[in-house]
């Protein structure tokens, strides 16, 4: 009776402090919008409102960004191939979140945004879709999102899960909240043992909790697919040397222009490949590389660089990877500034050799292991990272050696997505 009273003030106090804030839920969309429109559209769905009528979906994966979309998709792609009749939900957050979605699965699956955890507008959602299971994926942990869940006799299992030790410290002021929530859930599958300690640190109990793996690991690659964009792109370049600056963030793009320039007074002709993280920023890296006396194509725009570009801007979604296989060496952003870093296996992936900044909280398991084989070189500033790629850019042995180690520990690492399967088998709704 008491922890259930204690649920309830905690819970009370939680939705009070989110419906103060729901005008700056609305100046957040619009602020977004300015940058990227889609932000000014379908409203309706962040706040759980649905112009449908009601019907059950069996299996619901919540997804938050392109990110969690990529890692979900060997798990939805497997739940699709058991039953192709099933109804399958996934939920964003992100515009282009949702972008991903629609390229991956079309109109094999349902999607609407995710609506902000306000007890109403989850309940709404949760009444509209009646799913029979809720898969969520990676640290999408709301309080009021997994306690409807249970209160709906929805069960939930939240996937392919890490926490690290920032986000736990996080967490500090609502850990009795969220620790109550966590431990509303079916099972916490972890991509490594230092995420499931955190998991248990945060609140789940060591029940709930099974170290299964990456899903990243059982991303499928089109490997012919890949092997024939690659050929395409280096024969409009020609034998130049190129490397690729992935996923960077606003504070990190005065580094990668100036890491250019050092490059390019050694290799003059070398090409860079740009994949901004982040949409709004397409333009504007580009404007970048004009600005410092580049001549700059984009792949919305040209498709291809020719022997004449010295920046090639990736402005599109959902390309990067196999982008990874044109460059001779990667870089991977979200690591020099403090953002905690990006996908490191996307390059490994398909045998190219990685550097990245010592921001690496978010994949700290998959830095370790990379950097365990030799596939890695982590660079403490943006003048290491400049050093690191141009020993490698100068030594192909030392490329080719590193990129077959990478390559080798994908393949070696698969088997999170089978493990995952049999976690959640007894909560998955009958075909």
């Amino acid at each position: 009776m008491r922890a259930d009273l204690t649920e309830r003030l905690l819970r009370g106090l939680y939705s009070a402090l989110l419906v103060v804030l729901v005008p700056v839920t609305v100046y957040h969309l619009i602020w977004r919008g300015f940058r990227q429109p889609a932000y000014l559209q379908r409203w309706n769905e962040r706040y759980g409102v649905y112009r449908s009528t009601p019907s059950p979906t069996p299996v619901w994966v919540h997804a938050v960004s392109v990110g969690e979309v990529n890692a979900a998709a060997p798990l939805i792609n497997a739940l699709l191939a058991r039953d192709p009749e099933r109804r399958l939900l996934v939920t964003t957050i992100t515009p282009t979140g949702s972008e991903r979605v629609r390229a991956l699965w079309g109109e094999r699956v349902e999607h609407v945004y995710l609506p902000y955890d306000l007890s109403g507008a989850v309940r709404r959602f949760l009444a509209r879709f009646q799913p029979g299971i809720g898969l969520i994926v990676e640290t999408e942990i709301w309080p009021n999102l997994l306690f409807c869940c249970r209160d709906a006799g929805v069960p939930t299992v939240i996937v392919n899960a890490r926490l690290s030790a920032r986000s736990l410290r996080g967490y500090r002021v609502l850990r009795p909240l969220v620790g109550r929530a966590l431990r509303t859930v079916r099972r916490v599958a972890t991509q490594s043992a230092d995420d499931a300690r955190r998991f248990v640190k945060l609140g789940a109990t060591r029940e709930q909790v099974a170290d299964v793996g990456n899903l990243k690991y059982d991303i499928t690659i089109d490997e012919g697919a890949v092997a024939a964009l690659a050929a395409t792109f280096r024969a409009t370049i020609g034998g130049r040397k190129v490397w690729i600056a992935a996923s960077t963030h606003p504070d990190e793009e005065a580094a990668v222009i100036a890491i250019h320039q050092r490059l390019r007074t050694r290799w003059p002709d070398l090409l860079l490949i740009w994949a901004p993280r982040h949409p709004e920023r397409f333009r504007g890296v580009a404007q970048l590389a004009v600005e410092a006396g580049w001549r700059v194509a984009t792949r919305a725009f040209t498709r291809w660089p020719d022997a004449s570009d010295d920046v090639f801007v990736l402005d599109t979604l959902g390309e990067l990877g196999a982008f990874f296989a044109c460059a001779d060496v990667a870089f991977v952003g979200g690591s020099l500034q403090d953002i905690g870093g990006h996908n490191l296996l996307e390059p490994a992936a398909v045998g190219v050799p990685v550097v990245t900044g010592p921001h690496l909280q978010n994949f700290v398991d998959i830095a370790r292991q990379l950097g365990r084989v030799g596939a890695l070189r982590i660079g403490e500033d943006a003048d290491a990272v400049h050093d690191h790629l141009a020993t490698l850019l100068a030594d192909a042995q030392t490329r080719t050696t590193m990129g077959e180690a990478g390559r080798a520990l994908f393949a070696e690492g698969r088997g999170a997505l089978a493990r995952t399967l049999a976690l959640i088998a007894d909560d998955l709704p009958a075909p």
